[in-house]
């Protein structure tokens, strides 16, 4: 007598429908968020405090656009924040590795890394300038250097927090070090990496302003300092404006990427 089997039936994906929740819920609660900002902002402006209402900003961002002025000025922001931010993530991956892969390197980078940490990226800028001029080398330079303090810690802790039973693992199936390093350390690390490239990216655009007093004819900071002489308050909300929603984009941008390259762990 033959007996049949009862039918399998596969459960539905339950990871994809626990994040695609959380992204339902949050994207009404972000607008209601910005309504409400803007909001208070206009309650604000509109008794006593010294704020430009939201429609006077907005005239003066579509003046600074229709003159070419805002573009310029974010295209120049940008690469300065970009060329310093990639630079000093690239550099804070590769020694964050050394330093969480070899004791040696470890050693010889963590006293300089810790002293220069203490030390804020704008007490720099004096001895930017002497040293390097007014061009665009020390403004990227010391953006280059917040990315870098910001993102080479985060990246190290990744590196010596991988799970050793993973690694011990690998080598009893006889895996070497450098196919250790590739296929158990960079991926178990990549969260790290991601989460100190979000901070880098802050301190970035943080550092961005000051950056730019170094005899800059052009940026958002620099069109922000110029605008505060003359108590031109629009202007430099404008400017404000433009460096978070840029700042926000980028972030998304990162975040986006982190959800692909993590896709392996578990979505809570």
């Amino acid at each position: 007598m033959s007996v049949t089997a009862p039918p399998v039936t596969k459960e539905p994906p339950k990871a994809a429908a626990r994040a695609a929740r959380p992204r339902r819920t949050l994207l009404p609660l972000n607008v209601v968020s910005i309504a409400l900002g803007i909001g208070l902002w206009w309650i604000l402006s509109v008794n006593g405090f010294q704020f430009p209402t939201p429609p006077e900003v907005v005239s003066r961002g579509w003046e600074l656009l229709a003159d070419g002025t805002l573009q310029g000025d974010v295209l120049a922001s940008l690469k300065r924040v970009l060329a310093g931010f990639f630079l000093g993530s690239a550099a804070a991956v590769v020694v964050g590795f050394l330093m969480g892969w070899y004791t040696v390197a470890r050693g010889l980078f963590e006293p300089w890394i810790q002293f220069f940490r203490t030390i804020p990226p704008l007490a720099m800028l004096p001895l930017v300038l002497v040293m390097l001029g007014i061009g665009e080398t020390p403004k990227i330079f010391v953006i280059f250097l917040a990315a870098f303090l910001s993102c080479v810690i985060s990246t190290y802790q990744g590196v010596v927090d991988v799970d050793k039973t993973m690694i011990n693992a690998a080598r009893v199936l006889g895996a070497k070090d450098a196919a250790i390093f590739l296929r158990v350390v960079v991926p178990a690390s990549t969260p790290f990496i991601l989460v100190g490239m979000r901070v880098g990216l802050g301190s970035a655009w943080a550092t961005l302003v000051a950056s730019e007093l170094l005899a800059a004819q052009q940026g958002l900071g620099y069109r922000m300092q110029n605008a505060q002489l003359y108590y031109d308050l629009p202007t430099i909300f404008v400017g404000v404006i433009s460096i978070g929603v840029l700042g926000l984009l980028m972030d998304k941008l990162l975040q986006l990427a982190g959800g692909r390259l993590t896709r392996w762990q578990e979505t809570r």
